[in-house]
């Protein structure tokens, strides 16, 4: 069971149509979860895997996209690992991290058996699909998480002596490489890294320091991790492009163009600005064609590995008949 279009581009095989697949895609937005939601709490819905896996499939039967994503939450694993949380709606801790109680939350091996839910959901969805559709799963990137764990409004500090990078470099590094394998190993052909928390990283923290953090994550697979960070100057990116991921996610902010043109492997997945599907229709329609027509200036193979998308998450607002438009543009623009 694979999407032809979506192995054509982690393979970085030239093609005309892009496949399509958006961050969130299984959400708020979509009236099918909404009617889940009437019922469930958000973290039944993820937890349970029959209904994680309703919902997964939710917008691939509606809107078609060429692969189905993991209903989960990147906070999970710190929940596995101790720290009790909540939605109420957003993500509430009841404790933060700190020096002293870093003890209190190091058992990866807790982590990884509180995570087993996501292995059946995975094989809950896989078996829901149709064998032209793709599956991937995702895990939250390790700054973004360590964001949480000490809370947003903290600075994290990563220098060599620093609980932070103890707490990354020792726990939260190798579950995560667990928690991707687990999600492989139960049917998922590439798992995404959400890294959407690195405004407030220092710059020379993340070239000097955090890159080799992600280093070590992408070396431990081939071809199967996808890096995604919102928000990253175009030079970070650069950066980014020379480890060992299948591919990295382009925010709207960057030039997706001259990344597709600058890769030499994997995919590059983006990058429609996610604010612009809350648009009117005409003026929607307006948008996505200046966005086809720029990219159309690239030939077939220059335009080889692109994975079609939003920059960051659809957002809960967006009409569904502009999720419906957007995908209808994109194929009919490249085919």
């Amino acid at each position: 069971m694979s999407n032809k279009l979506f192995i054509n581009s982690i393979n970085n095989i030239p093609q005309s149509t892009p496949p399509i697949w958006f961050m969130r895609q299984a959400g708020r937005y979509h009236s099918h979860y909404k009617e889940f939601k009437k019922k469930y709490s958000f973290e039944e819905l993820c937890k349970n895997p029959e209904l994680s896996s309703e919902i997964a499939c939710g917008p691939i039967n509606e809107f078609d996209f060429d692969i189905a994503i993991l209903f989960s939450d990147i906070l999970f694993v710190l929940e596995g690992l101790g720290m009790s949380l909540k939605f109420d709606p957003g993500p509430i801790f009841s404790q933060q991290l700190v020096k002293e109680n870093l003890s209190q939350f190091q058992n990866i091996d807790r982590a990884i058996e509180h995570l087993q839910f996501q292995k059946e959901a995975i094989r809950f969805t896989k078996n829901k699909l149709t064998n032209n559709k793709s599956l991937i799963g995702f895990v939250g990137g390790p700054y973004t998480l360590l964001k949480f764990a000490i809370g947003k409004a903290n600075k994290a500090i990563l220098k060599k002596d620093s609980f932070e990078i103890d707490f990354l470099n020792n726990t939260l590094v190798p579950l995560l490489i667990k928690n991707i394998q687990l999600q492989l190993d139960s049917g998922a052909e590439l798992v995404m890294i959400f890294d959407s928390g690195l405004k407030d990283i220092d710059t020379m923290e993340f070239k000097n320091i955090y890159l080799d953090i992600l280093k070590k994550i992408s070396e431990n697979f081939k071809n199967n991790v996808g890096y995604y960070a919102k928000g990253l100057e175009n030079n970070y990116c650069n950066s980014l492009l020379k480890l060992n991921f299948a591919g990295i996610g382009c925010d709207s902010a960057n030039d997706l163009k001259q990344f597709l043109k600058s890769k030499s492997k994997g995919f590059i997945q983006g990058n429609f600005d996610e604010t612009k599907m809350l648009l009117n229709k005409h003026d929607l329609k307006e948008e996505l064609s200046r966005y086809c027509d720029n990219l159309l200036k690239l030939d077939i193979n220059e335009r080889s590995g692109w994975i079609c998308g939003l920059g960051h998450g659809i957002k809960k607002d967006t009409p569904e008949e502009n999720v419906h438009l957007f995908i209808k543009t994109i194929r009919e623009n490249f085919k």
